[in-house]
């Protein structure tokens, strides 16, 4: 197997007679993964790693070297991932560390998430973008609280696959039971929250079975092994083929060219010149005149290339605004009922006065109620509560002081989402997530 990497900034093929592919084989999969406290991700996402040959040597021989000072029989391969000082001082994962790797088949970006409760924050920072998250449980104590409240966070966040792991399966004797019998309540918990299927495969990340290699030690399991999955896995539905979406990053004039464009990122769809747009929230009408990358004209844009954007009319367009296709644009609204996962360690109440960062616009708005608050090990909902801390999931409304152009959050992820946060300290508060039910 032909392995490519481009860990820290490098691109080279490993271990196969086809050297000369390049990081833009096959389609790329983001991936997160989450779970409870000594589930083994980091050690995962290491064993990922040193079995797939894309850990440097220099890497590797100091994992070698550090694990010998703790008097360990072989390499602590959780070291590969758990980067901050206070991570290896501690032995757990605290910040949210990214991967990138390759295969022939498929390019990954992979968030390893941490575990304890109190930074289920970081957890939905890493899963925001994900397409696939990967959940784990130690088969010793099978599904826990952390488990179901990373599974209702990525259900909420919509991240399209999810796959259970069960970990440390030599720790149980490889007992198919076991594996089954988690696997069931796990599939129980995430069909209530609208998840169908959910994939799941008995691993030890220790040993390495069922990463990369199929496990010899449990014949019983006839599935894919993680690796295998991840590179069969569906890629996400092209952002290309969604109504057009252009959020007006910055404004560039040049006052001797007669120019004036306007500069971001197009978030979903495809644009062309003479395409008819709407301004948004101003909803003022124009036409696309010309469309710039990197300075030179082209006859075609599509999400996620960051493009300038030139009107026949000469409007007045500010960073903020929204550049849509005018016969499938967004709502333009002050009114948002919205899913949160409160961030801060500051509480959020009714009657705050926060500033609200849609795309590249942020108002002033205020919290009007709190809906209800839901329970992650039950999936109850309880009515009206009077304050959110930080992790508590909820329903909750606001109202802005200027409007803002907005998706629900199942029809576009990203001008469906917004944060909250503190006007005087500038200290995100909350994630939310437009429209949907809770």
């Amino acid at each position: 197997m032909t392995i490519i990497t481009s860990i820290a900034g490098g691109a080279e093929a490993v271990g196969g007679a086809e050297t000369g592919l390049s990081t833009k084989t096959g389609s790329l999969l983001r991936l997160a993964t989450a779970g409870s406290v000594d589930d083994g991700k980091s050690t995962l996402v290491g064993r990922l790693l040193h079995d797939l040959r894309v850990v440097m040597p220099d890497q590797l021989a100091a994992v070698a070297r550090v694990s010998r000072e703790r008097g360990l029989a072989g390499p602590d391969l959780a070291l590969l991932t758990d980067g901050l000082r206070a991570e290896r001082e501690q032995g757990i994962t605290i910040d949210v560390a990214y991967r990138y790797f390759a295969t022939a088949k498929r390019r990954f970006i992979l968030a390893d998430t941490p575990g304890h409760v109190q930074y289920t924050r970081n957890m939905v920072t890493g899963a925001s973008t994900a397409q696939l998250a990967v959940i784990l449980v130690d088969a010793r104590h099978g599904v826990v609280e952390q488990t179901r409240r990373h599974a209702a966070v990525a259900a909420l966040l919509r991240v399209p696959h999810i796959v259970l792991l069960v970990n440390k399966m030599d720790l149980v004797g490889f007992d198919k039971d076991v594996y089954a019998a988690i696997s069931a309540e796990f599939a129980r918990y995430v069909e209530r929250l609208g998840v169908d299927d959910p994939v799941s495969i008995p691993i030890s990340a220790l040993r390495g079975d069922n990463v990369v290699e199929p496990s010899t030690a449990m014949d019983w399991y006839q599935g894919p092994t993680l690796l295998q999955h991840l590179e069969d896995v569906p890629p996400a539905p092209d952002p290309s083929a969604e109504p057009a979406r252009f959020p007006v990053q910055y404004v560039i004039r040049d006052g001797k060219q007669d120019y004036r464009g306007y500069a971001g990122q197009l978030v979903s769809g495809v644009l062309r010149p003479g395409d008819e747009v709407v301004v948004l929230p101003s909803n003022r009408r124009s036409t696309i005149a010309g469309i710039d990358i990197a300075g030179k004209p082209t006859d075609e844009a599509f999400a996620p290339q960051s493009v300038t954007i030139r009107l026949t009319n000469d409007l007045d367009v500010a960073r903020g605004e929204l550049i849509a296709s005018a016969n499938a644009a967004p709502g333009v609204v002050k009114e948002l009922t919205a899913t949160v996962c409160h961030l801060s360690e500051r509480p959020l109440r009714v009657g705050d006065r926060v500033l609200l960062r849609h795309t590249t616009r942020t108002v002033q708005a205020v919290v009007t109620e709190f809906v209800h608050w839901l329970d992650v090990s039950t999936l109850t909902t309880i009515p009206a509560p009077s304050v959110l801390l930080a992790n508590d999931i909820a329903r909750i409304r606001l109202r802005t002081a200027t409007p803002i152009a907005a998706d629900d959050y199942a029809v576009n992820r990203y001008t469906g989402s917004f944060l909250l946060i503190d006007g005087p300290s500038g200290d995100t508060l909350t994630a939310g997530m437009i429209g949907g039910e809770l």
